[in-house]
């Protein structure tokens, strides 16, 4: 086993100045930086991304031994945010099981933050904005192209993504083979975005896509119309997905709701069960002010600025030397 780093110093001082940049950024505009619990006595229930647990083997005084390892901090910034803390981000490693290769590490640094009385749209303009900064560092800078994900897909596939049926999905990933079985209407939409649209996307190109079908609300709010969609973007720069934001859910019980179809889905897939965060859902019961917040994948963003496909190269030890 190689006892080397994997990023060359220049990464690790690219790294060190995009740190520099954000708290100077959001210092600027008067959002406050936070630390949250990187353990929880709560998971995430979302199907597609994996939990790290451990077990405790102090004292408890009766709560659970195990604990699970942070996906992101947003359930602990909504109870900071339910608390009347104001705009605040954090900056830390968050943790999945699974992801490990080209462009997954299982830890991985976030920087999330939530904007008091904004829309998805306004906080994608302030999303923009950082990323333009990020890329002035290495003396680069990207078009900013906006468009609602119905457009996108219509645009470039000549589809509606919130009417078309699983058919007419599936014929137009073209020559691209996928086994079928038990895919969903959304997971055909997903394998369009990453075989079909994704790799087309310009490398000096700043693309946001909002709006997205209600189906895939996650913890955005839906909004009414015909068909409904949600208050959602994601922002790529070329190929790589480096943020996704929402207007925030505020309604505990839809919120409860959508955990718990988490949890049926999880079941049906022979997945682990994930307890809920009931501090979550006092926190929205107690009442949530309107935001929006938005998660950025720092190594994403590094390995653009430096032109390269592999995670390793923007970590001091990825997963294999760790």
């Amino acid at each position: 086993m190689s006892w080397e780093p994997t990023a060359l110093p220049d990464a690790l001082r690219l790294r060190a100045a995009f740190n520099r940049l954000v708290r100077e950024f959001f210092h600027a505009r008067g959002v406050l930086e936070v630390e949250t619990p990187v353990l929880s006595l709560a998971g995430n229930t979302e199907p597609n991304i994996a939990s790290f647990s451990l077990q405790f083997c102090g004292r408890t005084d009766g709560a659970p031994r195990t604990r699970w390892l942070r996906t992101s901090p947003e359930f602990a910034l909504k109870r900071l945010l339910a608390a009347g803390i104001g705009d605040c981000y954090e900056l830390g490693r968050v943790f999945r099981d699974g992801e490990a290769g080209g462009r997954h590490n299982p830890e991985f640094t976030m920087l999330e933050w939530y904007r008091i009385g904004w829309n998805h749209l306004r906080l994608l303009d302030e999303t923009v904005a950082l990323v333009r900064a990020a890329l002035a560092l290495v003396g680069r800078d990207a078009a900013p192209v906006v468009t609602t994900f119905r457009d996108l897909y219509w645009q470039r596939l000549q589809l509606d993504p919130l009417t078309a049926d699983i058919d007419t999905l599936r014929n137009a990933l073209g020559e691209v083979r996928i086994d079928p079985d038990g895919l969903t209407r959304d997971d055909w939409l997903d394998l369009l975005m990453t075989h079909r649209l994704q790799p087309l996307f310009g490398n000096d190109v700043l693309l946001a896509v909002h709006d997205w079908p209600a189906s895939q609300a996650a913890l955005a709010r839906i909004r009414a119309e015909d068909p409904p969609v949600a208050e959602r973007f994601e922002l790529y720069l070329g190929p790589l997905e480096l943020a996704n934001g929402y207007h925030e859910l505020r309604d505990a019980r839809e919120q409860q709701l959508r955990f718990e179809r988490d949890v049926q889905v999880r079941a049906q897939r022979g997945q682990p069960a994930i307890p809920l965060d009931a501090a979550l859902l006092a926190a929205l019961e107690h009442g949530l002010p309107a935001c929006a917040g938005v998660a950025l994948g720092v190594d994403r963003l590094l390995m653009s600025l430096l032109g390269t496909p592999r995670i390793a190269d923007v970590l001091a030890f990825d997963f294999a030397r760790a």
